[in-house]
């Protein structure tokens, strides 16, 4: 099989050669900046300069040499993008590394380290000295006033909307031609970052405190800003599946619903506020594009999952295993036949960044005998690895995922 047929098999629920692997084919199955150069170096590959394109969460762009070594099946949609020099600056990580910047994004020095500021000059983030992440420190309508009628201009005014990532600020004309050649020089399963998100679009916004609160005290306030913002999420998606639908094999939505100890909110309030919006999202999608609809959202959410599989979803990421109610038996038992789980492969919390490299490849072997079988899984780390994780456990891990993977009957 070919990466992108191994994909679509297993989110058709049917058992390709192998399971398939993904490794930075969206921004959150990634990997810190700070560890990628000690991976290339321990994986005995030629250093290459550090291009920073998810800056709010430091992931490095995955250079092609490593996702051939841990045979990588997906690639992001960015990965299009940005290919040039000048589309890349100059910046240092927070160890004093020298790497690469998207050339577009405003950062500047300050008394309290780094500030982000967008094009009005509002400081939208900062990171302060010993810090590995942007933190968001300004929210729109909790500033400036709530403005229904001016949410997309809100959105350059808030860090996780307004700090693009490739393909970053292109033209239509550009973003229709960079998807066509990507789609035409990989046959690695493309994935399109959408976005589309309710529940955190108003925490962006309005603070999280504020708008769970409104979620529990003002309903009414809290569907007028939901319809408007679906307003402008089916004008974008139109736009998007328009220009790459016919170049992506996946499209990816977000919305974290969940915690350590599980939902964020209730059942009932995902129905009310949630579920009919992200259904008409979704369906929209695939009445535009031939594509499946993946939601990426953290936690514990198995309260929300039938709600979720009515609506439409088709696959859903991290897999957050170490939650409450997130264990893999039980999560592909009851759901395995109806839902492709993207990840939940390797606990980063507790096993990758901490454990011995036999103990990850245990683990990982473990994961895999439980979630494989019947197709249904996509093996992806629990969301992106991080600064602290040894090189040897990631590598560990991948190899682990290639060598177990291999279905019944089929060589690997």
């Amino acid at each position: 099989m070919t990466s992108r047929e191994r994909v679509l098999a297993a989110l058709a629920h049917r058992e390709p050669d192998r399971v398939p692997i993904d490794f930075s084919g969206h921004r959150s199955s990634g990997i810190a900046a700070l560890v990628y150069p000690k991976l290339r170096a321990r994986l005995g590959l030629p250093p290459r300069p550090i291009r920073v394109y998810d800056l709010p969460q430091q992931l490095a762009v995955v250079d092609e040499d490593v996702l051939d070594r841990f045979r990588v099946d997906t690639l992001e949609l960015g990965r299009g993008f940005a290919l040039g020099e000048e589309d890349w600056k100059a910046w240092e990580l927070p160890d004093g590394s020298p790497c690469r910047i998207p050339a577009w994004i405003r950062m500047e020095k300050s008394e309290a380290g780094w500030v982000v500021r967008s094009e009005k000059g509002t400081v939208l983030a900062q990171m302060p000295p010993g810090v590995l992440y942007l933190e968001q420190t300004y929210w729109p309508f909790l500033a400036a006033g709530e403005d229904l009628d001016g949410i997309a201009r809100a959105f350059a005014e808030s860090m996780w909307t307004g700090v693009a990532s490739p393909p970053g600020p292109v033209s239509d004309e550009a973003l229709r031609a960079g998807a066509l050649r990507l789609r035409a020089h990989t046959d690695r399963a493309v994935i399109g970052l959408f976005g589309g998100n309710l529940l955190e679009c108003g925490e962006f916004l309005y603070r999280i405190d504020e708008f769970l609160l409104m979620l529990a005290a003002e309903p009414l306030r809290v569907h007028a800003f939901l319809d408007k913002l679906v307003e402008l999420h089916l004008a974008n998606l139109e736009r998007f599946l328009r220009l790459v639908g016919d170049c992506i094999d996946v499209i990816v939505f977000g919305d974290d619903l969940g915690m350590q100890t599980g939902p964020m909110i209730s059942p009932a309030m995902y129905r009310e506020y949630f579920k009919p919006r992200h259904s008409l999202l979704w369906n929209r999608a695939k009445e535009l594009a031939g594509v499946k609809v993946m939601l990426h959202c953290c936690g514990g959410v198995r309260e929300l999952l039938p709600d979720m599989i009515e609506a439409g979803l088709d696959a859903i990421n991290p897999v957050q295993i170490t939650c409450r109610g997130m264990d893999a038996a039980g999560l592909k038992r009851d759901f395995g036949r109806d839902i492709t789980f993207w990840g939940g492969g390797c606990d980063t919390r507790d096993v990758l960044s901490r454990g011995t490299p036999q103990e990850v490849a245990d683990h990982v072997r473990r994961q895999i005998e439980i979630m494989a079988p019947g197709g249904g899984f996509v093996f992806q780390q629990v969301h992106n690895i991080l600064a602290n994780v040894p090189p040897d456990n990631i590598i560990a891990m991948f190899d682990a995922a290639h060598q177990a993977g291999a279905y019944a009957g089929v060589p690997n």
